[in-house]
């Protein structure tokens, strides 16, 4: 975008921050003028059309506005209306959702390309080439910064409305890493440690000189020149040189030094102190030319939050995995910094810059940056600092905004005393030392950066260097140090699973949550920064100003890791104020990591500790379903909810929430070795434990028989989770009471059973090596005297229900499959059923995000109804059957067909909405429950019966 568009944006900017916004009034002159005076587009009447008629059925409906050439539909709201929030005069819709039902309306040449809603504030762009992706959202105070992310609205040859300096970053990151791997090959040592630390500092700094080159701070291709008039030969002395130089203040220099090192201004800041540590290797003429054509790229625009990531991502793989280090998009940091800090101060500087100037709004501004100069934050797994630099940018954008309203109407100030807001508000922990190196270099940048906004909004000339040393990000074990104190700690720490963990890393859990912590084996990496935070938070005196949130698998949320980990932090004074429930977190490396994760944002509360296992009477008469919503937490109808949920593009607001990210009460899901109620048992099917020798795939099976025939006697039908669900056969040796003679009378039978031997004595687990006895024999063997119901261990969360069926006592269950001999059609009915998946998606566990069912959390702990009425059971009986029926009427489907949400037959959804209506007639549920309002009862009689229980044993 030009200079004289970003002058436009801003004066656009300026004059619509104060009109009214009216949607039916102003949104043409709004659209007109963005278009047309900002972006450029000619003769708009012919391009852009307003109140479009679309027909809906019985009924014409009017889209605000639609760009023919562009393909864009847009979508208008006035001020103040909440672009997630459903609407009451459509329907219940969305913005979005209306014009995705006016689009879906048209016909296919005039499908929409992009559709864009708008309250004047906040522009949001859905790209329908994309359709899982969450909005760009575009705020009206950043628009002359990323004007360029509109280009796709009069220009149809955009493909991508992601910031352009996304891709600038990625090809800057791509630079650095053929960098990096030319000069690695150069060093006599490659693989030795001392070499890896050199070659980070090395490429640290030359990343800097690129950078500080094409944004000014140095003179006008000083540093390309250098590296063009310099013969290879002397190539490497003088970049020694330079580094010298630039830590080096004038007056010390050297009176002689050449003039190509002279011009360079001193940078300071520790970046380029002590030469020798960033030890250089011989260059060649391809190094020459690879640094060169590294200098020809434009740096100025790289991100420097995106950037860090890309930077980082030079490391060796193997040492990111070893870490559980996973890097984060923009957009997910902003899933954490804007609910724990950012949406707040922005609603603040909204309010104070919308002020008409005056001596009393120029106190409240000056206060404000004041308030924001003054928060210190910390990001104690910090990596390449992607959070800080993100945060700081935020902060720095939000002060120039204030800046801007305290220059109206008196003179103009001085670039160095108007910024308040510095990278030394900003402290991180990081282990590792080049990510140390990477996090700082991103926070110069972006300072860099922010000046130059700043300078542009004052009419000045920026001023960048010397840059000042930055000692907040220091190396270190985080989780063996002292935390600074903060008013916000935030971050995504390492992703390392309980079974996963090294040595070091299970040292550092005992360190921080000590020996007589319950459970503390089963618990992730990442649990450790909730404990330590925790214990900050009660050290420090100002612990209930302090905020943390941080990024965390999944799995810290779900079956038993709610009960080691939340309910002592409860105990302690934990209280959750937002969370991201399940979603997938992805990064800006070129190795792409989708983790499934959640965000908790929390504060620590010093008085008295709530509630342990069990809720107090208030919350349980709370938590009693009320229509077609859950009031969970709260003491009355009219208690207001303060807290937030987010669930796949839902925001959900809440009074309370608990561990599992519900609002509902305070209650853990303990383990328990038997049904709460008075049910038949389930558990696991049997392990081979066997390396393939005694459990045989189709084709396996087919060529044993051709071979030994009379190996047929010895087979019997074997089934695991995916089998089952897939119907995909296989089949087991199953060898007890089998005729020993007639098994060594096959030699491919004992070739198989010989491997199972030498695989269960390779073993160190002392059940493994007994099993090794009986190498014939499954390792935990599980045979039915009766036809089961079976139900996977592991089943996607795509599933509505999660599938279960009846299997001849013929077929031997493997341990991924759940077994319940003695069920009934009624206990199979009930657990088919909307009540059961909602107390299982509440409680289990979870594979990625794959439901992981369990019978000592999910099935044991599982409020059965009350049913006193012989004829409801019998119903339920019937309603079981006939899904059984219809599944028979589809018979070449397998439970993976009738039970994916895009092929499940019409008939078996039928069957299940009946099955559904009885099952919540038994528990009292209205005919309009929904998930939580099921969850909230089942939770409420989990509490009662465990009470009782508790009372009987007294």
């Amino acid at each position: 975008m030009t200079t004289s568009q970003r002058q436009a944006a801003r004066k656009f900017v300026e004059c619509w921050t104060f009109r009214r916004g009216s949607e039916k009034g102003e949104d043409q002159q709004f659209w007109n003028s963005l278009l047309g005076e900002v972006l450029g587009m000619e003769d708009l009447k012919s391009r852009i059309m307003y109140q479009v008629p679309v027909q809906l059925k019985d009924t014409t409906k009017f889209l605000d506005a639609w760009i023919p050439e562009t393909h864009v539909l847009i979508e208008h709201k006035s001020r103040g209306v909440n672009l997630d929030a459903p609407q009451s005069g459509h329907g219940g819709k969305t913005p979005f959702q209306q014009a995705l039902e006016y689009n879906q309306a048209r016909g296919l040449s005039e499908k929409a390309r992009w559709i864009v809603t708008c309250n004047f504030d906040e522009i949001w762009v859905y790209d329908m080439d994309r359709p899982l992706d969450d909005p760009q959202k575009i705020l009206l105070s950043n628009l002359p910064r990323e004007l360029a992310r509109l280009g796709f609205l009069v220009d149809s040859s955009v493909k991508s409305v992601r910031e352009k300096e996304k891709g600038i970053s990625i090809r800057a990151g791509r630079i650095v890493g053929e960098l990096y791997k030319a000069l690695l090959k150069r060093y006599a040592n490659p693989d030795s440690p001392e070499t890896l630390k050199a070659l980070n500092r090395l490429c640290v700094r030359l990343v800097f000189l690129f950078y500080a080159e094409d944004a000014d701070i140095f003179p006008k291709d000083a540093f390309w020149s250098l590296l063009r008039d310099t013969p290879v030969k002397f190539l490497r002395k003088r970049l020694i040189g330079l580094f010298l130089t630039l830590d080096t203040p004038p007056e010390m220099r050297d009176p002689y030094l050449e003039p190509e090192l002279a011009s360079f201004p001193y940078t300071n800041g520790g970046l380029f102190r002590g030469i020798f540590d960033a030890e250089i290797p011989p260059l060649d003429d391809e190094i020459k030319e690879l640094l060169i054509r590294s200098a020809d790229f434009d740096w100025r625009e790289i991100s420097p939050t995106i950037f860090g990531a890309l930077f980082e991502s030079t490391l060796n793989p193997e040492t990111r995995r070893a870490g559980g280090m996973v890097y984060a998009s923009v957009e997910n940091i902003h899933k954490v910094i804007d609910p724990l800090f950012l949406d707040d101060l922005t609603r603040r500087v909204d309010e104070c810059v919308a002020m008409v100037p005056s001596p009393s709004s120029k106190k409240r501004l000056l206060a404000l940056q004041a308030e924001i100069a003054a928060l210190v934050f910390l990001d104690p797994a910090c990596g390449s600092g992607n959070f800080l630099t993100e945060s700081y940018i935020c902060l720095r954008r939000l002060e120039n905004r204030i800046i801007a309203a305290l220059q109206k109407g008196q003179a103009e100030l001085d670039l160095g005393l108007a910024i308040k807001v510095s990278i030394a508000q900003f402290h991180g922990i990081e282990i590792n030392d080049f990510a140390v190196a990477v996090a700082k270099t991103a926070l110069w940048i972006a300072e860099a950066q922010m000046r130059h906004e700043t300078a542009e909004i004052l009419h000045r000339e920026p001023d960048y260097l010397p840059l000042k040393d930055y000692a907040n990000i220091i190396e270190g074990n985080a989780l063996r140090m002292e935390w600074p104190q903060a008013d916000y700690i935030m971050g995504n720490p390492p992703f390392s699973g309980a079974r996963w963990m090294g040595k070091e890393q299970k040292d550092d859990m005992l360190a921080v949550f000590g020996k007589d912590w319950q459970g503390v084996g089963d618990l992730d990496y990442v649990t450790a920064w909730y404990k330590k935070a925790v214990d900050c938070a009660l050290a420090a005196k100002n612990a209930e100003n302090a905020k943390a949130a941080f990024v965390s698998t999944n799995s810290i949320c779900q079956g038993g890791a709610v009960v080691n980990l939340w309910k002592p932090l409860f105990e302690n004074g934990l209280e959750i104020d937002f969370a991201h429930r399940t979603f997938r977190w992805d990064n800006e490396s070129f190795e792409k990591a989708h983790v499934h994760c959640v965000i908790v944002g929390f504060h620590v509360r010093k008085e008295t500790p709530r509630v342990g296992a069990l809720a107090t009477a208030p919350q349980l008469r709370a938590s009693q379903p009320q229509g077609n919503r859950s009031v969970s937490a709260a003491s009355d109808d009219s208690e207001l909810k303060t807290k937030t949920i987010f669930d796949n593009g839902r925001v959900i607001p809440a009074a309370h929430i608990n561990g599992y990210l519900l609002d509902a009460p305070d209650i853990f899901i303990e383990k328990r070795m038997a049904p709460l109620c008075d049910v038949p048992a389930i558990f696991l099917g049997g392990q081979p434990i066997d390396d393939g020798g005694l459990t045989l795939l189709e084709e396996e099976k087919e060529y044993l028989l051709v071979r030994e025939p009379q190996a047929k006697a010895f087979l019997r039908p074997f089934m695991m989770g995916k089998d089952f669900i897939n119907r995909r056969p296989r089949w087991c040796l199953w060898l007890k009471d089998a005729d020993i003679s007639l098994v060594r009378g096959c030699p491919e039978v004992m070739a198989r059973i010989r491997k199972v031997r030498e695989f269960r004595l390779a073993s160190k687990r002392e059940s493994t090596l007994r099993a090794a006895e009986t190498p014939a024999l499954f390792g935990a063997p599980v045979e039915l005297a009766t036809d089961y119901v079976a139900l996977p261990k592991v089943s996607s969360e795509n599933r509505r229900y999660i599938p279960m069926d009846y299997l001849s006592k013929d077929v031997i269950p493997g341990d991924k499959l759940f077994v319940m001999p003695d069920a009934s059609h009624y206990h199979f009915g009930v657990l088919m059923s909307s009540v059961h998946m909602a107390w299982t998606r509440a409680t289990c566990g979870r594979l990625k995000s794959d439901y992981s069912y369990s019978n000592t959390i999910v099935y044991n702990n599982f409020p059965w109804p009350l049913c006193d009425s012989a004829a409801l059971r019998d119903k339920i009986t019937e309603a079981a059957q006939s899904v059984l029926d219809v599944r028979a009427a589809h018979p070449g489907a397998t439970l993976a067909d009738l039970y994916d949400p895009l092929t499940m037959p019409p008939d078996l959804v039928k069957a299940h909405a009946h099955l559904d209506a009885l099952v919540d007639k038994a528990y009292g549920l209205k005919p309009t429950a929904t998930d939580s309002d099921r969850v909230a009862l089942l939770f409420k009689l989990y509490a009662e019966k465990t009470a009782k229980e508790k009372e009987s044993c007294q």
